[in-house]
C-alpha cells in the first residue's frame, strides 16, 4: 500500500500557488469523502496531467480537490469563443487557456506554442474527452506531449481504494497508437466509478 503524498514531497519545479485557504478547502473535501493522494510528482516544470478513468462528475470534484490541496497551478483548454467578457475573465483566472479549434494550424500546434512560451505549465485533461462510454480515447494529448517535448503524467482516479494516484511520468514517441496502448494500460477499468463506461 502506498503512503499518502505530503506537501513537502512535491518537487520545487512543479508550479504551485501559495493559496493556503485553497489548500485547506481541498484537504477538507478529500478528508470528508475519505480520499487520499498517493504517488510521486515528476521533477518537471512542464507536463500534461492525464486524469482517468473519467465516468462521473465526481471525478472532477476529486481532481479539483487535489489541485487545491497541493496548490497546483493546473491549466485547462477551452473553446476560444467562450473566453469573452466577465465569463472569460473568470475562466482565465481559473486556469483556462483559449484555443481556436477551427484554426488551420490545429490545437496541437497552439498547445506546443503555449508550452514553449511558458517557463512552467501543467496542462490537465481527461484523455477520454467525455464521461460517457466511447470506443476510443482521443489521441490529441499524445500528439501535444510529443510536439511540445513534455512528459505525460498519468493520474489514476481509483474508486476501489479511494486513492488519487500520481503515476510515473511517460515520455512519448511518435508511435501514437503504441503510446496510447501503453498509457491506457495504466488505468484499469475496475478503478472507475462506473467501469462499464470505460472504453475498450
Amino acid at each position: 500500500m502506498q503512503h499518502p503524498l505530503r506537501q513537502h514531497q512535491i518537487p520545487k519545479e512543479v508550479p504551485r500557488t501559495n493559496n493556503r485557504f485553497g489548500q485547506l478547502i481541498g484537504s477538507l473535501i478529500l478528508k470528508a469523502f475519505g480520499w487520499q493522494v498517493t504517488g510521486e510528482f515528476p521533477q518537471s516544470a512542464k507536463f500534461i496531467a492525464a486524469v482517468a478513468p473519467h465516468t462521473s462528475n465526481w471525478d472532477f470534484v476529486i481532481a479539483i480537490a487535489v489541485k487545491f490541496k497541493f496548490g497546483l497551478q493546473v491549466k485547462f483548454l477551452g473553446k476560444h469563443s467562450i473566453f469573452i467578457g466577465p465569463i472569460g475573465y473568470i475562466l482565465k483566472r481559473m486556469g483556462g487557456i483559449p484555443v481556436d479549434r477551427s484554426a488551420t494550424n490545429g490545437i496541437v500546434n497552439q498547445v506546443t506554442r503555449i508550452f514553449h512560451e511558458q517557463d512552467a505549465l501543467i496542462l490537465g485533461l481527461a484523455p477520454e474527452g467525455t464521461r460517457k462510454y466511447t470506443q476510443q480515447w482521443k489521441t490529441g494529448f499524445i500528439y501535444m506531449a510529443h510536439s511540445a517535448n513534455v512528459p505525460i503524467v498519468p493520474m489514476l482516479i481509483d474508486y476501489r481504494s479511494k486513492a488519487f494516484v500520481v503515476l510515473p511520468a511517460v515520455t512519448v514517441t511518435d508511435d501514437v497508437p503504441a503510446e496510447l496502448i501503453r498509457i491506457k494500460q495504466q488505468y484499469p477499468k475496475s478503478a472507475a466509478k462506473y467501469p462499464a463506461q470505460v472504453s475498450d
